[in-house]
């Protein structure tokens, strides 16, 4: 009976979508103007979001940690898509595909072998262990309070870092979908998240990601299936996706020998020139270029040249670096643009080339083919681990009503997670066909309005200059940013605007989604496992719910003040996350199932080496936290290892040091080893 309300519901609310989307198409064609449609699709989706955690508002804990425990598998699965599919699978993934080409397949491999590692090693048995939280088994299984303590900063540190990127995620739609400044278009979506969440815990959270899943895969398809009837005929962009690769690769070897293209790159490589010639002295430089601006300003003055000119020459010396050290981040950062856009494709690997460099080619050639497909490899690695070690993500296997359901609901899971993953590689091979052979070659005259759209958003995102003066974009004059592949898919294939609109809205609950579940997963294990378990076991179920909202709100107002800064871009916030979560909980947890020799002190030991490593790895290695933290020391990586992939090195650390201590104490309690056999096996466990 249950099963089947809900399948009633969830139909008609899907016959609601495609309602909702026809009638916004024909307010379009009647003139409804682009601001009021982002406004509805930003009021609609959020309304609909809340009203479903009102309906499920509730203080009862199994409820608010665990959905009572009666989700069923399908919608589990539905649930479990949504919340997987944030914006760095929504957003970033096509747009690392489009920017990196094979290489960006890593993700796709390492994100959906995850799950084969989640169905085959752990949500059965935390599923059969049946608690709230991932630190209540760590606590339970390795006994004393430390386990349970390091459980829960690696939770808040992992799930914090993946919620920054999903908050920057909806900031960046919000403020595209109503034209608001993205600060406040942050705090605008986090209301959405919060309602939900806030209100009825776990419950709500379920419900409402079943709903996203559904606005999530609409927008995704549809501009992709338009994409490729479009430019082949044919509407399933998966069976076409060859066929347009070959084009592509074709179109990238006319660009690399285009003589406008040769033209552009040899005026950045003249300014990366230029730029390494500023950097050489900086002091003498920055005098140099300020005696030139004020010479040139006063030239300009004393000539009567037009007022415009005047005007540009005062705000180029206004925006000259007030002293060496500025002016060396400032060149810096150009000359590295420079030399990007000196090279051909504006620095993209050719779509279809496996890894850089040639096997067969120079020493240098090799090296740099070794080099690539080693950090390809210990990427796939860091992903596949790390899915299975999210907390966010295994502790929705604990809403199932049976351990059956659970393994059922991985499968469920994985189904609706490949529907949109199969699709990523040709919308960024479609839409790379469309910027190649459409945008590349048009008059800046004739540009079309979502490009200056774009760039008010955010220039970092998309800007474009006419370096050699042509009046005709060529496209290393253009710079593109991978989060906004996809929201622009819809603009660039020519669709009316409630399509774009529909695809911003599908991004925003890919965003809300995550951040739902993250945010719960931070509160619930300070206020669970924190507060109730370790400091005062007396609370009152009521007390403990309480607290775990009002730390929700704190967490939320956190990460939306951190997201507001702009840290990093979102896939590498995201892959962070997965390292964390891979160096932390993976070792602890595989080995707390299917080893019982394993020790508190191990485990514990064995979790601070691991994530310690792997945090060290990426303070001095990757830009922006060597800046956060002041690290001045050479970057020095290991083994061409980038600091995206640090769990490479956390993981192995975390299994070596476990089983070595615990070879050398005292093993686990008879009554802990009775809780290994309970989860693995068919009999009973007495607590």
């Amino acid at each position: 009976m249950f099963l089947r309300r809900l399948n009633t519901v969830y139909a008609w609310y899907t016959v609601g979508v495609f309602a909702v989307i026809v009638v916004l198409a024909l307010a379009e064609h009647l003139g409804l103007s682009r601001e009021w449609i982002g406004f509805i699709f930003l009021l609609v989706t959020v309304a609909v979001y809340a009203g479903i955690g009102i309906m499920s508002r509730t203080t009862d804990p199994v409820e608010y940690y665990v959905a009572g425990r009666r989700v069923p598998a399908i919608y589990n699965g539905m649930a479990t898509g949504a919340d997987w599919m944030s914006a760095a699978s929504f957003l970033g993934l096509a747009g690392t595909l489009y920017m990196t080409g094979y290489n960006g397949l890593a993700f796709i491999m390492g994100w959906t072998g995850g799950f084969v590692l989640v169905a085959l090693l752990l949500a059965p048995y935390l599923r059969k262990f049946g608690q709230f939280t991932i630190p209540d088994f760590l606590g339970e299984r390795y006994g004393g309070n430390w386990p349970r303590l390091l459980g829960i900063a690696a939770a808040i540190l992992c799930s914090f870092t993946y919620v920054v990127a999903q908050i920057y995620g909806v900031g960046l739609i919000t403020s595209r979908l109503t034209g608001v400044a993205f600060e406040l278009g942050i705090f605008l979506g986090l209301g959405g998240i919060l309602v939900c969440s806030f209100l009825g815990g776990m419950r709500a959270v379920t419900w409402t990601q079943v709903a996203q899943y559904v606005v999530i895969i609409v927008a995704y398809m549809l501009p992709v299936i338009w994409l490729s009837m479009k430019q082949t005929g044919v509407p399933v962009p998966q069976l076409v996706y060859g066929v347009q690769l070959e084009k592509v690769t074709a179109q990238e070897k006319r660009l690399t020998d285009d003589v406008q293209e040769l033209e552009v790159r040899q005026i950045f490589s003249d300014r990366a020139l230029h730029y390494q010639r500023l950097l050489a002295d900086p002091v003498q430089s920055l005098k140099s270029e300020r005696a030139a601006a004020e010479a040139r300003v006063a030239q300009l003055r004393a000539t009567g040249a037009p007022q415009t000119e005047q005007i540009a020459a005062e705000k180029r010396l206004a925006r000259m670096p007030r002293d060496p050290a500025d002016a060396v981040r400032e060149w810096q950062t150009a000359l590295q643009d420079a030399q990007t856009r000196q090279k051909p494709l504006n620095g993209m690997p050719p779509q279809a080339q496996q890894y850089s460099g040639d096997p067969k080619g120079t020493a240098a050639e090799q090296a740099e083919f070794d080099l690539s497909r080693r950090n390809f490899l210990a990427l796939v690695f860091c992903l596949m681990v790390g899915t299975a070690a999210l907390p966010h993500v295994l502790i929705r296997y604990y809403t199932t009503p049976s351990v059956r359901q659970a393994r059922a609901s991985v499968t469920w899971s994985l189904l609706f997670i490949v529907l949109l993953y199969v699709t990523a590689p040709a919308l960024a091979v479609l839409v790379k066909f469309e910027v190649f052979n459409v945008l590349v070659g048009t008059s800046f005259d004739a540009l079309p309005a979502w490009v200056a759209a774009w760039n008010k958003v955010d220039p970092n995102l998309l800007s474009i200059t006419d370096v050699n003066g042509d009046g005709v974009l060529q496209l290393n004059e253009m710079t593109i940013g991978a989060d906004i592949i996809v929201l622009a898919t819809a603009e660039i294939a020519g669709l009316p605007y409630v399509i774009s609109g529909l695809v911003a809205a599908g991004g925003l609950a890919a965003a809300l989604s995550t951040a739902d579940g993250l945010l719960l997963t931070i509160a619930n294990a300070l206020s669970h496992d924190l507060y109730y378990k370790m400091i005062d076991p007396n609370a009152s179920t009521a007390r403990r719910v309480t607290i775990s909202k009002m730390l929700l709100l704190v967490v939320a107002l956190a990460a939306a003040y951190v997201a507001a800064q702009k840290p990093a871009d979102i896939l590498f916030l995201v892959s962070a996350a997965f390292s964390f979560a891979a160096a932390a909980f993976f070792p602890a947890l595989t080995l707390g199932i299917f080893w019982k020799r394993t020790t508190g002190i191990a485990a514990s030991l064995g979790m601070v080496a691991g994530l310690g490593i792997t945090c060290y790895y990426m303070v001095v290695n990757q830009p922006w936290l060597r800046e956060v933290f002041g690290v001045t020391s050479p970057v020095s990586l290991w083994w061409g290892i980038q600091p995206i992939s640090a769990g490479i090195f956390g993981v192995p650390l975390g299994f070596a040091v476990m089983v070595l201590v615990s070879l050398v104490t005292p093993q686990p309690p008879a009554r802990v080893q009775e809780l290994v056999d309970y989860v693995r096996y068919p009999r009973t466990w007495h607590r």
